[in-house]
C-alpha cells in the first residue's frame, strides 16, 4: 500500500505542478456481491484510496484485499487464502480516466453520468474496463459512484469445483467515493 500511496503522491505532485485540480479520498468504499441459488456472498471495504485529477479526468484507485470484511469469518478466510491469495496479491488497483469529463460541471450541483475507462488489476491480472459512473456535486462536496460486473475467471481467480455452485460466475462491484481537495 505504501508503494501505491507513494506513486499516487508522485502523480499528484506532477499534476499540482501543472496547476491542475486534484481531489482525493482515503476512505472510499468498494463492495462486491455474488448471488447464487445456494447462497449470497457480500463483502465491504471502506479503506479505498483514490486520487482524481478533475481537469484531465484521470483517476487512480488502490485497495488492500485483506481490508474486505465479510459477515462470516470463514468466508473472509477462504476469500483471502484460497481465492484472492492476498499474501501473494495484496492489492487491487485501477488507473484510468473519465472520458467525458466535460459533461460534469463540478461547480454546479447535480448528478452527471460519466464513462470511466482504464486498467483494472486484480489478482495480478490487468484488464481494460469501461464502466458507467456518476459524478455527484452537492453543497457538501463532490463524490463518484459506479456499479459494474467482473468475472473472477477473467482475473485468473480459480474457484474449486466443490464450491463453484456457491460463487457467481459474474460478481457485481459497487464503488463510492466522497472526495476532498488535495493539499500539498
Amino acid at each position: 500500500m505504501k508503494k501505491i500511496m507513494l506513486a499516487g503522491l508522485l502523480l499528484i505532485n506532477g499534476m499540482m505542478a501543472m496547476g491542475q485540480d486534484v481531489l482525493y479520498t482515503r476512505n472510499g468504499s468498494i463492495s462486491f456481491f455474488s448471488s447464487t441459488p445456494i447462497e449470497n456472498i457480500e463483502a465491504h471495504n471502506k479503506e479505498v484510496s483514490s486520487f482524481w485529477n478533475t481537469t484531465k479526468g484521470e483517476m487512480v484507485f488502490a485497495v488492500l484485499i485483506k481490508s474486505f470484511k465479510f459477515q462470516k469469518a470463514l468466508m473472509q478466510e477462504h476469500f483471502n487464502e484460497n481465492y484472492m491469495e492476498s499474501d501473494k496479491y495484496p492489492k487491487a488497483n485501477f488507473k484510468g480516466n473519465i472520458v467525458n469529463m466535460n459533461d460534469a460541471d463540478l461547480k454546479k450541483p447535480g448528478s452527471y453520468n460519466v464513462k470511466v475507462e482504464g486498467d483494472l488489476t486484480i489478482h495480478g491480472v490487468t484488464q481494460h474496463v469501461s464502466v458507467p459512473g456518476v459524478v455527484s456535486v452537492t453543497k457538501d462536496g463532490v463524490s463518484t459512484s459506479a456499479k459494474f460486473k467482473v468475472k473472477p475467471a477473467d482475473y485468473a481467480i480459480k474457484i474449486p469445483a466443490v464450491v463453484a455452485q456457491n460463487i457467481a460466475e459474474v460478481i457485481e462491484i459497487t464503488v463510492n467515493c466522497a472526495y476532498a481537495p488535495y493539499k500539498k
